[in-house]
C-alpha cells in the first residue's frame, strides 16, 4: 500500500533518470494529470497508459538534452501527507526564479505560471527544474 503516491511517482522519475530507464507505474489518482503538465512543459518526451489489468499502468519516456544531460535536473515534493503546504494565488512559489515550475493542486493540477494567470491559489504539490 502506498501512502504518498505522488512522492511515489517522483522518486520513481528521479530514479529512472539516473539509470536512463522508462518509468513504469501503477496508474493512481491524477497521475495522468501530472504527466501532461511535464509534457507541456518540456520536461518528459511522451507518456501513455496500457491498460491491462483494473487500474492501468502508465509509461513515461524521459527526455535528454543531446541526449546526454537529464531535461529533469530536479524535483521535490513540498507537500506531503503530514505537513500541507497551501499558498493563494499571490503567494505562490517561483521556482528558481522562474526558470522551473510548481505543481500547483487547484481543481485539477495546474502549473504555478496557469494558477497565476487564473488567479487562485491551491496546494502545492512539487516543484521541478
Amino acid at each position: 500500500q502506498i501512502t504518498d503516491p505522488i512522492a511515489d511517482m517522483l522518486t520513481r522519475i528521479r530514479n529512472a533518470g539516473n539509470a536512463r530507464h522508462a518509468v513504469w507505474m501503477t496508474r493512481i489518482q491524477d497521475e495522468e494529470g501530472y504527466c501532461q503538465i511535464l509534457l507541456d512543459e518540456g520536461y518528459i518526451k511522451s507518456f501513455e497508459v496500457v491498460e491491462g489489468n483494473t487500474q492501468g499502468i502508465i509509461r513515461i519516456a524521459l527526455k535528454y538534452v543531446d541526449n546526454r544531460q537529464k531535461a529533469i535536473t530536479g524535483i521535490k515534493r513540498v507537500s506531503k501527507p503530514g505537513l500541507r503546504v497551501y499558498a493563494g494565488a499571490q503567494e505562490l512559489p517561483k521556482v528558481l526564479r522562474g526558470l522551473g515550475i510548481a505543481i500547483v493542486s487547484i481543481p485539477e493540477a495546474q502549473t504555478d505560471k496557469k494558477a497565476r494567470e487564473l488567479n487562485v491559489g491551491g496546494e502545492v504539490l512539487a516543484f521541478v527544474w
